[in-house]
């Protein structure tokens, strides 16, 4: 059990335990009341319910049905009314639009020989270079955007902040490092991003 702002959050087995980089993300959160937000890979949810507290429409997703089942469980624990869905990053979502998504991306750069195959490494495997996931959800992301939306995502430099932040500027957005946070030997980054 996880005790965070008032709140308590089960964790749950198979399911990405919060860590430093959820907690970047939560502190610094730019959530209005007249959001509609999408929260990809929301594990055990903790983001989405806290954002709930300020928006009345928040959609979470996860492609691990453990995590759909632990976020289901924290909802009912904190009295969240969040649409939880199961599916891989906009799967679930498709033909729908958002003022704000937020994703904490797999970004561990991950050899074939480093892979474990359980539900567990979604959370962070970001294939050989850390970006297969990235790079698959920017060029995706205009289209579930609307007008004037924006997106929050959280990723370390071993997966290269710069090419992120030069492939969200390609797609028309406005972008800036609202938060960073200096671990052992990485730099963990929330990018915050509109388009412009």
């Amino acid at each position: 059990m996880i005790k965070y702002q008032g709140m308590e959050f089960q964790t749950c087995e198979k399911v990405y335990e919060p860590a430093e980089d959820t907690f970047l993300l939560a502190e610094n959160l730019k959530v209005k009341k007249t959001d509609r937000v999408l929260e990809i890979g929301t594990g055990t949810g903790i983001i989405a319910i806290l954002t709930s507290k300020i928006a009345e429409n928040v959609i979470a997703v996860d492609i691990n049905k453990y995590a759909v089942e632990c976020t289901l469980k924290n909802s009912k624990l904190n009295q969240s009314d969040i649409d939880i869905r199961l599916g891989d990053l906009f799967d679930s979502t498709e033909g729908e639009k958002f003022d704000l998504i937020l994703f904490n991306t797999p970004y561990l750069p991950t050899d074939e020989d480093e892979r474990i195959d359980d539900e567990l490494e979604a959370a962070w495997d970001g294939g050989p270079d850390g970006r297969l996931v990235i790079n698959r959800f920017i060029e995706d992301l205009p289209a579930h955007l609307n007008p004037k939306g924006r997106v929050q995502l959280v990723q370390s430099s071993l997966a290269d902040n710069e090419e992120t932040i030069g492939r969200l500027i390609e797609k028309g957005f406005e972008v800036s490092i609202t938060a960073s946070e200096r671990y052992f030997f990485e730099e963990v980054v929330v990018l915050t991003a509109k388009l412009s």
